[in-house]
């Protein structure tokens, strides 16, 4: 029987860490995100909020759109979202809307994060993990 060898959740974080150091670079938030189907990143994106003049353009966001555009479909169920700071309530509610399958982030942001929340803003069958390369 052969063994499905894939990335790491470390790997997948390291991506989205090289998306925030871009927003950096562009005077953005540093924030990055990818979005991952099947072993395969399908998204790409980070924080342009100062760049678009729209509040709405955290990675998150931007992220769910484009992976919606590859996969021809608004549900996003068997994906996960690896994103370099914990969602806002925003981008938590939207997660929820297109039913992500998994959220795993890097720093909390006890301020602004979804997870201060309860009843938890996120579509009940999500799995999170967080604190994964928190230090970077």
């Amino acid at each position: 029987m052969s063994e499905k060898i894939g990335f790491t959740d470390e790997y997948y974080m390291q991506q989205a860490l090289k998306e925030a150091r871009e927003a950096f670079r562009k005077d953005e938030v540093p924030v990055g995100a990818v979005i991952v189907c099947e072993g395969r990143i399908i998204a790409r994106t980070h924080n342009l909020t100062e760049t678009l003049n729209d509040v709405t353009a955290h990675a998150e966001i931007l992220a769910i759109t484009s992976a919606s555009e590859t996969l021809g479909g608004k549900y996003l169920n068997g994906c996960t979202l690896y994103v370099t700071l914990e969602p806002c309530t925003m981008c938590a509610g939207a997660l929820s809307w297109a039913q992500i399958g998994r959220i795993v982030y890097g720093a909390s942001d006890p301020q602004r994060g979804f997870s201060r929340l309860t009843p938890s803003p996120l579509h009940p069958r999500t799995e999170v993990l967080g604190g994964i390369l928190a230090e970077e």
